[in-house]
């Protein structure tokens, strides 16, 4: 449902809280079906917020958006896509890997999504957040001199 709502009706994420409303019934739904999902969110964001400098958002298309200096890190959506963006040199090694596809919309960019279906996987999701993360830490940020 999920796919085929975002390729053929993904022009209403524009409409205001509509993703955010659609979410939110992706989340009920695995609150039905898939409870321990849910647990493997809360890992993550406990995890992701043990880190400097780390904070929560919402995604504009919702979803949780991990954030970094107000830089995004990468965001799940609730039913448990994690999308990250990476160099395209990463993500093509990331898809070698095996582990990661390519982003359920922008396939043709430097996005990623890994699909987060049982605890086992918060491992990997962890990793490829902080793989994000160091990424983010390692560009040079410009210098502001008070005016």
């Amino acid at each position: 449902m999920f796919r085929f709502i975002v390729k053929h009706l993904g022009f209403l994420k524009q409409v205001p809280l509509l993703p955010h409303l659609f979410d939110s019934q992706l989340k009920l739904w695995v609150l039905l079906t898939n409870r321990q999902l849910l647990d493997c969110f809360d890992d993550i964001e406990n995890e992701v917020l043990s880190w400097d400098g780390t904070g929560l958002s919402v995604h504009k298309f919702g979803g949780l958006q991990f954030n970094c200096n107000d830089k995004e890190i990468g965001h799940v959506h609730s039913n448990g896509i994690l999308d990250i963006r990476f160099s395209r040199i990463t993500k093509q090694q990331l898809i070698a890997e095996g582990k990661v596809t390519d982003h359920h919309v922008f396939g043709n960019s430097g996005w990623i999504s890994f699909y987060i279906r049982k605890r086992e996987d918060v491992a990997y999701a962890v990793k490829l957040l902080k793989m994000s993360l160091l990424k983010i830490n390692s560009k040079p940020r410009p210098v502001r001199f008070p005016s």
